[in-house]
């Protein structure tokens, strides 16, 4: 592993696809719980107005960059993060090295029968995979119902959870619960299921290679638009942020405000 690479508060572990699967089947065989997050620049930019969002993914045990957007804004930070890791692309990984061990799966979370259509998917994709249950995201937090999926989890005892429930409420509820869990990996998801089952079709290779994955999701679902708004925000803003400036929107409006001596001093000391 290549250390830590803080974007705007964020500790990214900056390591390859390939360190990232190591340090998962490392867990697994020494049976280390191991909670894996996947922030991408919005979650990063949800986390600056969220204090505890921001809490819980900084108690992450792993947090690689899903976005590339991570990855370009790292390039003005030092230890720059080395490529990106795609949340989507490490669960198929894990899979593939798991599949003929007695390490077994749960899927929680996505919409009504979604989790169960990426489950089969990924059993008939990946031979000798085992996943011993799949629930729903449609539960409410704190509910009797939200108790027996957890009571559910513990008596399959799989020792991969993948908690699909949309951030920031599937870190949060990870957090809430990760004690109470016997899964070894732990790992947040967010629409990972919809892409796993085929119901949300991934970009094609050149657009995942070159880093355009955000704008083929752009061209086939111009509905996007707003949403995608924040990944030029997200990188003027850690940009400056790296440079000593806090850099706002409102509105039509922008607010550059030099960072305090305070705020650098924390910075320096994390770097140290």
């Amino acid at each position: 592993m290549s250390g830590i690479c803080s974007i705007m508060g964020i500790p990214f572990n900056n390591m390859s696809m390939t360190e990232a699967l190591g340090i998962t089947l490392i867990a697994l065989d020494e049976r280390k719980k191991t909670v894996i997050f996947t922030p991408n620049p919005e979650m990063v930019m949800a986390a600056q107005k969220d204090k505890e969002f921001m809490e819980v993914l900084k108690g992450g045990d792993l947090l690689i960059p899903d976005g590339i957007g991570i990855v370009k804004a790292s390039k003005f930070y030092p230890n720059p993060i080395k490529e990106r890791v795609a949340g989507c692309d490490l669960i198929e990984e894990i899979f593939s090295k798991i599949k003929t061990t007695v390490n077994t799966v749960y899927f929680l979370g996505g919409a009504e029968g979604v989790a169960e259509k990426a489950s089969r998917k990924m059993q008939r994709k990946y031979r000798g995979l085992s996943v011993t249950g799949v629930h729903h995201g449609y539960f409410k937090d704190n509910s009797p119902e939200e108790r027996e999926i957890i009571d559910e989890i513990n008596s399959l005892n799989p020792e991969v959870l993948l908690v699909g429930l949309g951030f920031p409420r599937q870190e949060k509820w990870i957090a809430r619960h990760k004690d109470e869990l016997n899964s070894i990996i732990i790992m947040g998801v967010g629409g990972s299921f919809d892409v796993l089952s085929g119901n949300t079709k991934r970009a094609p290779e050149f657009y995942r290679n070159h880093g355009l994955e955000w704008f083929y999701r752009l061209i086939t679902q111009p509905s996007r638009f707003k949403r995608m708004l924040v990944l030029p925000v997200f990188m003027i803003r850690a940009i400056g942020e790296r440079f000593g400036a806090k850099i706002e929107f409102k509105g039509d409006k922008v607010s550059i405000k030099k960072l305090s001596s305070d705020n650098k001093k924390k910075k320096k000391e994390k770097k140290a």
